[in-house]
């Protein structure tokens, strides 16, 4: 059994554990009608693909963090990121990032962790940092002064987009930067670019089904390259962006498990996959011969202007 499905399992494990315990907030019958992570993201129940109250979610944050926490964390600090700062972090997820922000900015800072369900923040014990369930499309920001608003793979689901950027805008104070950080698979189509085999082929068959997936629910394929005009059109100033994405390596083949288990049923249930091909392409990846490749991350960052004399 691999270290990711030993982990997906525990993890399944453990919510089922936290259901028997009435360890969840949220009872059985409201979490099957409940909106998705980013609230006015999701048009109709369960149209979101990765939702946090998945088992696998937990397996998911912890690959995305391996494979891009080391990206955000350099383009945060490359924004003067200090002791005594203030943070929102938006639609947080997991906590390795807010954590680390609490690290950044001390105990003169404040870190400020929203998503629109918090279950994977609220699990972790001895946090340093404010949590708050929180649509940033739909509600008010959590506070007018932050000198860092960092958002990653949060704005794609949100159908009003632009207001969301809106509302992280309004939220800085003046001097103060936005992150934000969204894939854009119309980049880079494959998950296998080296598409040399039938293995290769059945992993990009399978990509392109989860890619239909995502369209189906409205999710913008081109949109992380939208990224840098966006801040501008929003008032922002200095902006510059990158990107970046990851080919092969463990971390690759961990989010490419963890999202496959977690879409499976509805690959199967529309047709765009049979449970053996799915059943095998696990298999392929487990057995660590394919070079996976990740869409790649747009990071765009930008200033709020300093108010006038």
């Amino acid at each position: 059994m691999t270290r990711l499905v030993r982990h997906v399992v525990g993890a399944r494990r453990r919510t089922m554990h936290r259901r028997e315990e009435g360890g969840l907030s949220v009872p059985r019958t409201e979490r099957r009608h409940r909106r998705g992570r980013y609230g006015s993201t999701v048009t109709e129940p369960g149209r979101y693909l990765l939702d946090n109250q998945q088992a696998e979610a937990g397996a998911r944050f912890d690959a995305l963090a391996l494979l891009f926490n080391p990206s955000s964390f350099r383009h945060m600090s490359q924004c003067g990121l200090a002791d005594g700062w203030n943070v929102w972090e938006v639609g947080a997820g997991g906590p390795s990032i807010p954590t680390w922000l609490t690290q950044m900015v001390g105990l003169a800072g404040r870190v400020v962790a929203t998503d629109i369900d918090t279950l994977w923040l609220d699990r972790f014990e001895g946090r340093a940092y404010d949590v708050l369930r929180h649509d940033v499309a739909a509600d008010p920001p959590p506070g007018t002064s932050f000198d860092l608003v960092h958002a990653r793979l949060v704005l794609v689901h949100v159908i009003d987009r632009d207001r969301a950027i809106s509302n992280m805008v309004s939220a800085l104070r003046p001097g103060g930067w936005l992150v934000v950080e969204e894939a854009d698979p119309d980049l880079q189509a494959m998950v296998c670019p080296d598409e040399f085999g039938p293995e290769q082929e059945l992993a990009n068959r399978l990509k392109r089904a989860f890619r239909t997936l995502m369209a189906e629910r409205g999710v913008d394929l081109s949109f992380g390259r939208t990224l840098p005009r966006r801040l501008r059109a929003a008032g922002l100033v200095d902006v510059q962006a990158d990107a970046y994405f990851p080919v092969g390596g463990p971390a690759c083949n961990e989010l490419e498990m963890a999202t496959v288990e977690q879409i499976r049923g509805h690959l199967v249930d529309q047709g765009l996959a049979t449970a053996q091909e799915i059943n095998r392409h696990l298999a392929n990846v487990a057995s660590g011969l394919l070079d996976l490749a990740t869409s790649p991350m747009i990071s765009a960052w930008a200033r709020k202007p300093l108010l006038s004399a």
